[in-house]
């Protein structure tokens, strides 16, 4: 597993689907997501603040550490058919199967680590300096048009075949 970041959430133009950009913590590829609209909105409010209102993500960690467990992050787990499976880590070692836009949701609202499979990298990872070409240090204007510049290539299906 490889532990990522989030660099940008943007639209993709022909679809109008949501992609979350996750970029290697320590490496050179990034993975674009695309999303469900209904989390892509939870995560574009960022982290969950001491004084915000809860959002219904936020009510899973509450009621986990009400059980006794505790929340530690979320995972990427496979890549079939270009459609991610994912789980949300618990207690270091037990793992829940759950969609990938809502693992991915809950870990951007209470700023847990999300990892990806190393498979998944090297089957559909892109370098970075490919998708942003100034690097993600670059304002973010120019990196949302350099990153629509590079989803207008792309589509969902893309993400399916190994090799890329």
């Amino acid at each position: 597993m490889r532990t990522m970041r989030v660099i940008r959430l943007v639209v993709h133009v022909g679809t109008r689907q949501p992609v979350l950009v996750l970029g290697e913590a320590d490496g050179e590829r990034c993975l674009p997501v695309f999303l469900r609209r209904p989390q892509a909105d939870v995560i574009a409010v960022g982290p969950r603040g001491a004084e915000d209102p809860l959002l219904p993500q936020d009510v899973l960690v509450p009621v986990l550490r009400g059980l006794g467990h505790r929340l530690d992050g979320a995972e990427l787990t496979e890549l079939t058919d270009g459609v991610f499976s994912a789980v949300l880590v618990l207690d270091g070692d037990t793992r829940v199967a759950v969609l990938p836009s809502d693992a991915l949701a809950v870990a951007v609202r209470e700023r847990l680590p999300i990892a990806v499979a190393e498979d998944i990298l090297d089957a559909v990872g892109q370098p970075v300096e490919e998708v942003f070409p100034n690097g993600t240090g670059a304002p973010a204007q120019q990196q949302v048009e350099e990153f629509r510049s590079f989803l207008d290539g792309v589509t969902p299906d893309d993400f399916g075949a190994p090799g890329r």
